[in-house]
């Protein structure tokens, strides 16, 4: 059987990188696309990946489409079927809230993606109809509920629905940006907690599984009565730092509100345990920041601004501020969801920052780029996690944590 060609299924590989942040090494997570692994633990000792043909893997033994030695036509053809059965059965549909990225982590699981038509009517409602059969499929539905919130929301419910209607096996509400997360908590009297209303919508539309990006507190998981996959946007950000020219010494990572300290500390032991600030800050609205003071030192240092998201600016510009008055030499603001509502544009291209770094959870729209900005896709690092999630986690890929995800 030593001529037997086994098939191929490409694993993701961890690369550890020397740092710039330190004497050290940062290990750097870099996702690489491959073909689902199959259950009856078939490996592979060809070095040549599969082709793919329309989006679906098409198999080709020594240069041939004939059966190699030793293998009978009929189990060659049993083992084409056995792939094109585990890939039919994985299903992305893109909501109208971020199609590019869905096409990104499409592209990268090498399928296409599904067909659907959204429409809305003249009075607002929304039309959703699947073009093709999910039945006892696994369905994954891509939609962050990013502004404008009510109307991403709404359309994400009624595709779970549609989806449980025409039978799908298991439906995953794939949401990059989750909505209403800062309403997680009563602050006040007669407040509403609106993230746990968001949260039993999604799962009585349907939804058996929920994948969210850098939720704005952890304990946002815990509204879910279904389980839900967390996965945080920091390693593509610290892969793009470390490609930045940055000495470990000059270095300081820094937390815009005494809620981020958690974010903020991880992000810094990850560069190495790099030092540590945190601005004292004091809200007297909502949207509305007023800066104290400054716990740390960043005298002649590059400060690393880390948080989840980025709204009307307010926040992070005014611990630049503070930031440049304390001696901090240059700043960096660093977040997963760029909301960016007026006055964010104005704002963040002032001067303050020499570098304001984001992800594509949600689309930042061409009017508003400026020369500092700089987006990154986590399109990888999603498809790689819908890859896990599909296949219950199979052994000989790394954990969970590699990914940074809980």
């Amino acid at each position: 059987m030593s001529s037997l060609l086994h098939l191929y299924s490409l694993p993701s590989i961890p690369t550890s990188l020397p740092s710039p942040f330190s004497r050290s090494s940062t290990s750097i997570f870099f996702p690489r696309p491959r073909i689902p692994a199959f259950r009856n633990g078939i490996k592979c000792a060809w070095e040549e990946p599969l082709k793919y043909d329309n989006g679906k893997p098409s198999i080709t033994f020594l240069g041939t489409e004939k059966p190699f030695p030793g293998r009978l036509a009929s189990d060659t053809a049993h083992l084409k079927d056995e792939l094109d059965k585990n890939n039919t059965r994985l299903r992305i549909f893109s909501g109208t809230a971020n199609p590019a990225l869905s096409q990104e982590i499409a592209c990268y699981m090498g399928l296409e993606l599904g067909k659907i038509k959204i429409k809305r009517f003249a009075d607002g409602e929304i039309y959703v109809q699947l073009q093709e059969s999910v039945r006892g499929c696994d369905v994954y539905l891509v939609q962050p509920t990013c502004p404008p919130a009510n109307e991403n929301l709404m359309e994400l419910l009624i595709m779970i629905d549609a989806c449980r209607r025409a039978s799908a096996k298991n439906i995953t509400a794939v949401i990059p940006y989750f909505g209403y997360a800062r309403a997680d908590r009563k602050s006040q009297g007669r407040e509403s907690i609106a993230a746990k209303l968001v949260a039993n919508l999604i799962t009585e539309a349907g939804a058996n599984r929920v994948l969210a990006c850098d939720l704005h507190s952890g304990q946002s998981m815990g509204y879910f009565d279904i389980p839900v996959d967390h996965v945080y946007g920091q390693p593509v950000i610290l892969d793009y730092l470390a490609s930045k020219s940055i000495c470990f010494d000059d270095l300081v990572v820094v937390s815009p509100d005494v809620g981020g300290v958690a974010r903020a500390r991880s992000f810094a032991k990850k560069l190495s345990d790099a030092p540590l600030a945190i601005v004292d800050k004091r809200r007297h609205g909502h949207n509305v920041a007023e800066v104290i003071n400054l716990i740390g030192d960043v005298k002649g240092k590059v400060a690393v601004m880390v948080d989840d998201m980025i709204d009307t600016a307010g926040t992070v510009s005014k611990g630049a501020s503070l930031l440049h008055q304390e001696g901090a030499r240059e700043v960096y603001a660093c977040s997963t969801h760029a909301v960016l509502s007026p006055p964010a544009i104005e704002t963040l291209s002032s001067g303050l920052f020499q570098e304001v770094i984001v992800t594509n959870t949600i689309p930042v729209l061409e009017q508003n780029y400026f020369p500092q900005l700089t987006v990154l896709s986590v399109a990888n690092l999603l498809g790689e996690t819908i890859w896990r999630v599909h296949d219950d986690c199979s052994g000989g890929f790394e954990h969970y944590s590699s990914l940074g995800i809980d």
